[in-house]
């Protein structure tokens, strides 16, 4: 089969197009044939060498893909209501810039109805992320409101609408007025230029000083600090990047007084059973949101899958709004 290979840690041009072995479906898991494979930021790190593939994951990049299941355990799919010849879109560790990809069988969802195999590939990685994170560990109830800083990523396009659908209020940061604009079509209900405003006393101003009860952040580095200082009281900090760095200091006497929660995950490493868990709440409380149009993927370019390298080079610009995907047709 054809795959995106990383030939060397660096440059977008280092990825390129090679024959790989076919692989084989094992216990739980189905072959996919894919039509096409989503592009996100930690493929990006994987290429420069940050962020190494877990054990037992394949070196080919990409961690989301959608097509036709052409193998794989019949106990499992039965139990999980999927057969050979279903449409999928698939959260996988690994493995996904390639024709043909292994899934465990919990980590797959029907593609919704209406959805083409372009539109579902850009759903999994970034759905179960924002559920895993904003839901899970964040707490967000309907009536609260969330602050998603980078509105326009894969990620914060997801996370607006999810929110949103839900029953929260939303406030979103982003890098110029039109991307704020396209935060404020998604449905947030505020959003904010980082590069013009100070997000902190935006954010006091638009809750009347009470705060935002929940942050996703994916910088990290000083904007720990300036976050903390966000929340109202018992608010909730979830870190799931770290794009301004490691370190941060902050006002801890703030986190005493407010009883303040800083959390975070990756999600990559964790065990199929916890992925499983999440593909199943999606499936009941955003797979209906979903097929109805109450949220819609954005699909800000498509590729060819031998243009990966472009792919890359247009996500480290970051000029785009949603997300990129590779085809395979």
């Amino acid at each position: 089969m054809q795959a995106v290979e990383i030939t060397a840690f660096g440059a977008p041009d280092v990825l390129r197009l090679g024959e790989r072995p076919q692989p084989v479906a094992g216990a739980a898991e189905v072959l996919i044939r894919v039509s096409a494979s989503g592009v996100n930021r930690p493929d990006v790190l994987q290429r420069t060498g940050n962020y190494p593939v877990p054990p037992g994951a394949s070196d080919i990049p990409g961690l989301e893909v959608a097509g036709v299941i052409e193998s794989g355990d019949a106990v499992a799919m039965a139990a999980a209501g999927l057969k050979v010849g279903d449409r999928v879109c698939a959260l996988v560790a690994g493995g996904g810039y390639a024709q043909w990809c292994v899934a465990p069988v919990g980590q797959c969802l029907p593609v919704p109805a209406g959805l083409d195999d372009i539109a579902a590939a850009s759903l999994p990685e970034t759905f179960f992320t924002v559920w895993s994170n904003v839901f899970d560990r964040g707490r967000l109830q309907a009536g609260e409101t969330l602050l998603v800083q980078g509105g326009t990523s894969g990620i914060g396009v997801t996370a607006i609408q999810m929110a949103k659908a839900l029953g929260a209020r939303v406030i979103a940061t982003a890098g110029s007025d039109d991307k704020c604009a396209a935060c404020i079509k998604l449905g947030a209900d505020h959003a904010i230029n980082y590069k013009t405003q100070d997000f902190v006393a935006a954010v006091a101003e638009l809750t009347s000083g009470q705060g935002v009860n929940v942050v996703l952040d994916m910088v990290a580095g000083d904007y720990v600090a300036r976050e903390i200082e966000c929340l109202a009281e018992d608010g909730r900090l979830v870190i799931i990047a770290v794009q301004g760095g490691i370190k941060a200091g902050f006002n801890a006497g703030l986190v005493l007084r407010r009883r303040l929660t800083i959390t975070g995950s990756t999600l990559r490493p964790r065990p199929v059973a916890f992925k499983a868990a999440i593909a199943a709440s999606l499936r009941a409380r955003v797979w209906p949101l979903l097929e109805s149009g109450s949220i819609q993927p954005v699909v800000h370019q498509v590729f060819p899958a031998s243009d990966a390298a472009l792919a890359h080079v247009l996500m480290e610009s970051n000029q785009h709004i949603g997300k990129l995907v590779l085809s395979w047709a």
